[in-house]
């Protein structure tokens, strides 16, 4: 039995301050709570092609997602994460056309194929950091989409011509269309893959990675395993964007080589920097970039589009320079600063 100078202690006065920061719900709580619900009635207020381009902005973001665990996280930097995508995007292409598995079984085959992939890759990259493991990825960047066109693998691949995806219809007993079934399919999925990351990020493992991002040579005098943990990282990464090829070519209903080239990885490396490497609510501001702003370059002038597009990117980082989850930072700190301070008498 406890003494009231006990319960007074200061372990006990930590575990109930710990509870009281833990207790349900918090503002962050909240805004979660509003998001998801504000994005769960959107379907029904706006017309199909916008549905479908929230979707894509989704599956963009999950892709984003994945490279932010291995670069924003990890340390380990790559240009090269189109290439799981466009492999995921295959595999449940062909397993859907080819072998007629239903769509939802094709994503975790894909996550765990891209897995193997990158955790293999991950391997004898092991051996190069910085510009040189840029350069190994920007290597399978290029050679994926020569790879998919190669004749020996037509059977499978369909050559350049592609492989035409069969959108997934809405169950018979909801009263929705296709596309508005496969956003809510897709904002499912994208939820928990992000409850998974944000869980790896805050768990010892997830301390661990930006140990070995930080501090190499003081993680590994702590302990640390960093191969492993950088292997593992990869695969996990690759997972991550390679579900996100999968929905991508459920949304797309084709697949095709030159679809997945240098310049998709690009674009996920643009909007990872864009919505704040290290920030998982960033991933989904980056898919919004890597969707809007070239159709929007494109709207502004069409023979001119990269230089727009150009220009829209350098204002950007010029605005933000610690991407959009910095800038939110900032923006909140400076109002918490302002209410706090008192009005002149």
């Amino acid at each position: 039995m406890t003494t009231p100078q006990q319960d007074s202690g200061p372990i006990a006065a930590a575990f109930r301050a710990r509870a009281r920061g833990a207790a349900w719900p918090t503002p962050r709580h909240w805004l979660l709570a509003g998001a998801v619900a504000v994005a769960l009635v959107l379907p029904f207020f706006l017309q199909d092609f916008l549905v479908f381009q929230l979707t894509e902005v989704m599956i963009y973001g999950l892709a984003i997602l994945g490279l932010n665990l291995l670069t924003g996280f990890n340390g380990q930097f790559s240009v090269g994460h189109g290439a799981f995508y466009g492999l995921g995007a295959y595999v449940t292409a062909i397993l859907m056309s080819r072998y007629e598995v239903p769509y939802y079984w094709t994503l975790p085959a894909a996550g765990g194929i891209c897995f193997v992939v990158g955790f293999l890759f991950g391997l004898p990259a092991l051996r190069l950091e910085g510009l040189y493991l840029a350069l190994a990825t920007f290597a399978l960047a290029v050679a994926l989409p020569q790879v998919l066109k190669f004749h020996g693998l037509e059977a499978w691949t369909g050559g350049v011509q592609g492989i035409v995806v069969d959108q997934p219809d809405a169950p018979s007993f909801l009263p929705i269309g296709e596309d508005q079934w496969l956003y809510y399919f897709t904002l499912a999925v994208v939820l928990i893959m992000f409850a998974g990351a944000a869980n790896i990020v805050k768990s010892r493992t997830g301390r661990a990675i930006m140990a070995i991002r930080d501090h190499p040579l003081a993680a590994t005098a702590m302990g640390i395993n960093a191969p492993l943990y950088k292997t593992l990282t990869f695969g996990v990464s690759a997972l991550y964007t390679g579900v996100a090829g999968a929905l991508g070519a459920l949304a797309v209903q084709f697949v095709a080589p030159d679809s997945f080239g240098l310049f998709l990885s690009i674009y996920l490396l643009v909007g990872l920097i864009i919505g704040g490497m290290g920030s998982l609510p960033g991933c989904l501001f980056g898919g919004l970039f890597v969707l809007y702003v070239p159709n929007l370059a494109q709207e502004v002038s069409r023979g001119l589009a990269g230089v727009v597009y150009g220009v829209i990117m350098l204002l950007v980082i010029f605005v933000m320079p610690s991407g959009a989850a910095g800038f939110t930072r900032l923006v909140v700190a400076r109002l918490s600063r302002s209410g706090r301070r008192e009005p002149p008498s």
